[in-house]
């Protein structure tokens, strides 16, 4: 019981007024009752029913958080038919919040009308404009992109001491889960030995960065009787080559070697420490190193994609346009610079939003959407002050049209120009938490399906265009109401960790895009063994589900992830977050709080698991999070 008027400033008042007919609310009765009898005794005992007119009083919910350049959704609120009062709790220039008490409310609106359905439809046009966030434009974040430790949900082995891996917010990890199926007999047993030489225990293989999937490649050539050298490219962080992932333990190499000052000495020390052993291959192992595979592998006269002419810089995204424009393919109208001037006749010309990122970056480092001229000036500048991902800074940034459509990666493997598509995956983006596009998930398209070949076809001349002749790649392409369109083309293998392997060897019967790598460079007869396509139907059914947080706060159990590996179709649950740690709304890879990998005989089955997963996620079932007295306190001392 509070002794006192209903707080909220009073907002209420002229509400309280319009349900009485007019004439009174708690106000006009608290001062009758002290200065005049006779009107406190002519107030009625309740408000009359029906009340006198239609309205209620709306608390404001923000689903994202940031510093405030503009309030659209405040003057658009104000123009509703049933707008009486806007008390905003933001104004330009201060800090919005997620939303998760009153403390953390952006303001409130009353609204009221004499007819209820006009009523209805702005209370809800309200809450639609909370959902696409579009009460506040936000500043671009001088936040760090570089991702030191994780190409993508923020798994791997975490280096010794080290806690934040994630951008620089502090979420702290202090070790990593992986949870496998122990009840899936189909899915059991070892990498087979499959010597592919006369003595393969004679022959030695380089691999240069081998970090997330790279890791896979290298263990499934070392299951194969060969030696691996691993190169690191010269300023390739500590942090990074300790970037394993679980599945992986740990990692042994017969050496490992640090890029020389240039090829030739580079080549000397690959060879010292080969010795005895015959190189017979230089793979890519990860992106920071599609560049000195191509260099090396030439130069060590093994099989190469090569590095001569506009082949050379074929991992910039820039040049990787240009190419297959020039071969007549569709492309994606660009322009890049090192400094502004060289976008900013593009960036005023182009029709809005655009997409900003640095050339050479991996994943979605320094990747944005802009929705207007100064952002994406704020952005280019922004880009030349922090750190990629890889370590070093960019040094030129590359700015695109916005393709419409949905996004599909293209695995493929190719051995002397002759491509075989491994896996056709389609990304499952939604809004969420203030994000436009936020990863649920990666799904496995059937390869008879129309956009299937539409894609295929499009991959294996973007591939020619580009002279990748030899090894993994994987594109990225939008299928736009123009047809396929390049993304990016992604010279090695697809990253993640590799914790699509088991699903997709589920879905071919058999191999996946790293055993088909291995098979490009050291196995002919195998290679030429594999069908151009994966099978249709697939052999089984399944995806890699992403793990969406809609809460944030400190985690004090899981018990979401004991749900998930009773499930049916449970493969496989990677995960950063363990009790101790802090978990943040998810709004892009980086916040994602894991993945899990499902798969079934039944698709019925499946999609029942799936379900219950985005019912978990929904419900804030998957962590248990420790409550804020403090704001609890804070709350009910503000009603």
């Amino acid at each position: 019981m509070n002794c006192r008027a209903h707080g909220g400033d009073g907002n209420w008042a002229p509400l309280g007024r319009a349900l009485t007919g007019g004439k009174y609310c708690q106000i006009e009765a608290t001062a009758a009752a002290y200065l005049d009898e006779e009107e406190f005794k002519a107030t009625p005992e309740l408000p009359p029913s029906p009340l006198k007119a239609h309205g209620l009083e709306v608390n404001l919910v923000s689903y994202s958080k940031g510093k405030v350049k503009s309030m659209p959704g405040f003057d658009v609120i104000k123009k509703l038919p049933s707008f009486v009062w806007l008390s905003p709790a933001a104004s330009i220039g201060s800090e919005v919040d997620y939303t998760v008490d009153l403390i953390t409310s952006p303001g409130c609106v009353v609204l009221m009308n004499s007819d209820g359905d006009i009523l209805e439809k702005d209370l809800a046009f309200i809450r639609y404009l909370e959902e696409i966030n579009g009460l506040f434009n936000y500043e671009t974040k001088g936040e760090s992109l570089a991702r030191p430790t994780a190409a993508t949900f923020g798994l791997g082995s975490l280096p010794t001491g080290k806690a934040k891996h994630r951008r620089d917010m502090s979420i702290d990890r202090p070790s990593m889960l992986r949870i496998m199926s122990q009840d899936r007999p189909e899915l059991r047993g070892g990498l087979m030995k499959k010597f592919t030489t006369v003595d393969a225990s004679k022959e030695v293989v380089v691999v240069v960065d081998p970090y997330s999937t790279g890791c896979l490649i290298v263990k499934e050539i070392q299951s194969r009787g060969y030696k691996v050298i691993a190169l690191w490219t010269k300023g390739f962080s500590e942090e990074m080559k300790k970037h394993v992932p679980l599945s992986c333990g740990t990692m042994n190499y017969h050496e490992e070697v640090t890029e020389g000052d240039n090829v030739g000495e580079t080549t000397r020390d690959l060879y010292k420490a080969a010795g005895k052993l015959r190189i017979v291959a230089c793979i890519c192992g990860g992106e920071a190193g599609v560049d000195a595979a191509d260099v090396l592998s030439e130069r060590l006269m093994v099989r190469t994609n090569g590095a001569q002419g506009a082949f050379a810089n074929r991992r910039d995204k820039k040049v990787q346009q240009e190419l297959i424009k020039a071969a007549g393919l569709r492309s994606v109208r660009q322009a890049a610079g090192k400094k502004f001037s060289d976008v900013e006749s593009f960036l005023r010309n182009e029709h809005y939003p655009v997409v900003l990122k640095p050339t050479d970056s991996a994943g979605t480092d320094g990747v944005k959407l802009c929705h207007d001229f100064d952002e994406a000036k704020e952005h280019f500048e922004l880009l030349f002050e922090v750190e990629a991902v890889n370590g070093g800074f960019n040094t030129e940034v590359l700015c695109q049209e916005f393709l419409r459509g949905k996004e599909y990666v293209i695995d493929s493997c190719s051995r002397e120009g002759d491509h075989k598509t491994c896996a056709v995956w389609v990304y499952d983006k939604r809004p969420a938490n203030g994000a436009a596009f936020v990863y649920f998930g990666m799904n496995p398209i059937d390869t008879a399906s129309l956009e299937a070949k539409l894609l295929i076809n499009y991959t294996n001349q973007v591939l020619d265009a580009l002279g990748m002749k030899n090894g993994a790649s994987h594109a990225e392409v939008i299928l736009t109401p123009t047809g396929p369109c390049l993304v990016e083309m992604n010279c090695r293998a697809q990253g993640g960790d590799g914790n699509w392997r088991p699903l997709a060897r589920a879905l071919t019967g058999g191999y996946s895009q790293v055993e088909a790598c291995v098979d490009a460079y050291l196995d002919k007869k195998s290679f030429h063994s594999l069908p151009k396509i994966p099978p249709s139907p697939a052999k089984a059914f399944g995806q890699e589900v992403i793990l969406v947080s809609h809460a944030q706060g400190d985690v004090i159990g899981t018990p979401g992830y004991d749900d998930i590996k009773e499930l049916e179709s449970f493969v496989c649950l990677e995960t950063g977050v363990t009790i101790g740690c802090k978990v943040e709304h998810t709004v892009d890879l980086l916040t994602s709080v894991g993945s899990a990998i499902l798969l079934h005989d039944d698709e019925e089955v499946l999609k029942r698991d799936v379900a219950k997963i985005r019912e978990m996620e929904k419900n804030n079932e998957l962590f248990e999070l420790k409550q804020s007295s403090r704001l609890m306190f804070q709350c009910y001392e503000s009603i």
